[in-house]
């Protein structure tokens, strides 16, 4: 009984705390109203292509867009643990992607900032292994960087808002 009480007063107290959530109102809110109006410009590479389809599974288009979101990625492997004879063991792959969120129709920039992610990767003696490997961990950091990104894009969203009555 006391547990119960003890969480009727938290509860009680989490409307004061000033937190509010970022997807109100689910697909009718202004956050998610705003993210419907971005468009995803091609992003080159194949890398790009990972990270354009994650964007647009996350900023699903509704109507005509008003503003477009244009990145570039930069994608490197680098080898990290070295064996007696030279050959790399351990590779680290990091993808980093400076964006913009640009007004179409005044053609100004209103967000421009950087997201990115790495993953280690073990190379092994099968060289199939190793890029089956490299794949996976692509197709790993394209959607860590498109949440970066959508997060971002939704932060500056509800900062945009009106503030509800």
């Amino acid at each position: 009984m006391k547990r119960l009480a003890a969480l009727a007063a938290l509860a009680l107290t989490l409307p004061g705390c000033g937190l509010k959530p970022l997807y109100a109102n689910g697909s009718a809110g202004p956050v998610a109203a705003s993210l419907s109006q971005i468009e995803v410009a091609p992003i080159e590479g194949r890398a790009g292509w990972l990270v354009s389809n994650a964007l647009r599974d996350r900023l699903v288009p509704n109507g005509a867009p008003q503003y477009r979101l244009d990145v570039r990625l930069d994608d490197k492997i680098a080898g990290l643990g070295v064996r007696r004879d030279d050959s790399v063991t351990r590779e680290r792959r990091t993808l980093r992607a400076r964006y913009q969120l640009v007004n179409l129709a005044d053609g100004s920039i209103l967000v421009d900032s950087t997201a990115g992610s790495d993953a280690g990767i073990d190379v092994v003696r099968s060289e199939y292994a190793t890029i089956a490997a490299e794949n996976t961990a692509m197709e790993r950091l394209a959607t860590i960087v498109a949440d970066q990104i959508t997060a971002r894009l939704a932060l500056y969203a509800q900062r945009r808002a009106p503030p509800a009555p």
